[in-house]
């Protein structure tokens, strides 16, 4: 096996976490911080969410799909205009997200670590 081959993806250096439940939102951090990725922001909500990316772009976003009083699909669609790779994190089976983003990955809640550092590693 050639040294390309066997070389394990980078992690995104710059993620973006939108959760609205404050002991969660910790938790991922530490955790996304743990496995090393050197930068990661917490949004609540949708509208502080899409000032943070328009502030400065993650690499990489996590996104929970049922915030208080609203859907993180708006958060989506941005990302998704943008080419920035995208997860939901959700306790909503395969008929919570849209089809429009039914090939983006689900991570279920609470989320394995082992899953998340799937998702958070670099596939360009």
């Amino acid at each position: 096996m050639t040294s390309s081959q066997s070389r394990v993806p980078e992690l995104y250096q710059h993620v973006l976490v939108v959760e609205d439940d404050p002991i969660i939102a910790l938790g991922l951090e530490d955790t996304i911080t743990d496995l090393g990725v050197a930068d990661v922001r917490v949004a609540a909500n949708v509208a502080t969410a899409l000032a943070m990316i328009e502030e400065r772009a993650p690499q990489f976003a996590l996104l929970d799909v049922g915030l208080v009083r609203e859907k993180s699909f708006a958060i989506a669609e941005r990302l998704n205009t943008l080419g920035i790779p995208f997860a939901f994190s959700t306790g909503y089976g395969a008929d919570g997200v849209p089809s429009a983003f039914s090939d983006r990955p689900r991570l279920p809640k609470p989320c394995p670590t082992e899953a998340l550092e799937v998702v958070l590693r670099r596939r360009d």
